[in-house]
């Protein structure tokens, strides 16, 4: 193998924002602010979200952001500042870098993912079925 997921992290990292939790829970009550959680749904059910976040999984991403896909979502069109936010902040740093790349003008994301956020003890919401 020539490159592995960390390599693919770390780059990511060094063209991206990235928040501290501490940060992030600072920009919750910003209006101008969208939080994207890019888990898998079965996470998000189990372990709630950050309150207010957009709920995007990592495999739509490039789908929901590309307005002419027949999957845009209308809250990509903002313009906003969008923090990706993940389980640990793996699939969080390669998100926003796709962000980034495909347009997104602010883009950033957790370090430590939701897991740093719970640990921080910010608040969570629980997400619905």
């Amino acid at each position: 193998m020539s490159i592995g997921f960390r390599r693919l992290v770390a780059d990511a990292e060094g063209e991206i924002e990235t928040l501290e939790p501490a940060e992030a829970e600072a920009l919750l009550s910003d209006g101008n602010v969208v939080f994207v959680d890019v888990r898998d749904v079965r996470e998000v059910q189990r372990e709630g979200r950050i309150p207010g976040s957009f709920h995007c999984p990592r495999g739509m991403l490039e789908f929901w952001i590309d307005p002419e896909s027949p999957y845009a979502k209308d809250v990509f069109a903002r313009n906003a500042h969008f923090v990706f936010y993940c389980n640990l902040g793996w699939r969080s740093a390669l998100a926003a870098q796709t962000a980034q790349r495909m347009g997104l003008a602010h883009v950033g994301h957790i370090a430590g993912g939701f897991t740093a956020w719970s640990e921080a003890g910010y608040p969570a919401e629980t997400a619905s079925k």
